[in-house]
């Protein structure tokens, strides 16, 4: 039986979850280019490619909640993770308001 270096449990879920929304939502114009360079593969408007965008946010969230739980320890690593999704979820509206704006 195949067996995982890492126990992946509720906080381990949550944390890279919330890291990967946080820096999904912070790079979110990278994300857009993610998006579309995924519909030029998979063809336009396909739901395929917004789930699979997610993705390399998923393994980037999940190495930065990964570093943390190594550095800080668990419990920060999801609390950093929730401060971290509510920052770039209000740089996301006001970058979002302010090219409305425009």
């Amino acid at each position: 039986m195949l067996s995982l270096p890492v126990d992946f449990d509720t906080a381990t879920i949550a944390g890279t979850a919330l890291w990967a929304i946080a820096l999904y939502w912070g790079f979110s114009p990278f994300a857009d280019r993610v998006i579309l360079a995924f519909e030029s593969w998979l063809g336009e408007n396909s739901p395929a490619a917004s789930l699979l965008s997610v993705v390399p946010f998923l393994a980037a969230g999940g190495l930065a909640y990964y570093s943390l739980t190594l550095s800080l320890g668990d419990s920060w690593a999801v609390s950093l993770g929730v401060l971290a999704a509510i920052g770039c979820g209000v740089y996301e509206l006001g970058r979002r308001d302010s090219q409305a704006s425009e």
